[in-house]
């Protein structure tokens, strides 16, 4: 079976994001909500989870899997986003409107996930 292209473009992204948190671990660890214990192996324990959800993008055999993965690793990343809405301490800069905005892209990127679960 052959995929369409944008699959293989969001399993490029979640390995890029994901090879993110090796490269720049700080900018992940300043959004980290306080109440979260282990701050580094969070980061990078979800830095590895994009990066074999990616990965497992491209195969048939983990593809699914993969996007119930990404799925519900976007549903714990909410975690964070609710967070930065929490506090101007919490926003680390970012202006509310864009925090606010994150919000519906996160849904956004669940649904484009969800829908090659029929291709």
């Amino acid at each position: 079976m052959t995929y369409p292209w944008h699959l293989f473009l969001m399993g490029a992204i979640y390995i890029i994001a994901g090879i993110m948190h090796f490269i720049k671990p700080k900018v992940y660890l300043r959004i980290m909500p306080r109440y979260l214990p282990f701050h580094k192996p969070l980061v990078l324990l979800s830095g590895v989870a994009e990066i074999l959800l990616g990965i497992g993008l491209f195969f048939k055999e983990t593809k699914n899997l993969s996007i119930y993965g990404i799925i519900a690793m976007l549903a714990v990343f909410l975690l964070v986003h609710f967070y930065m809405l929490s506090s101007n301490k919490a926003s680390t800069g970012f202006p509310k409107w864009l925090l606010l905005l994150r919000l519906p892209i996160q849904f956004a990127l669940m649904y484009w996930a969800f829908i090659y679960l029929k291709v």
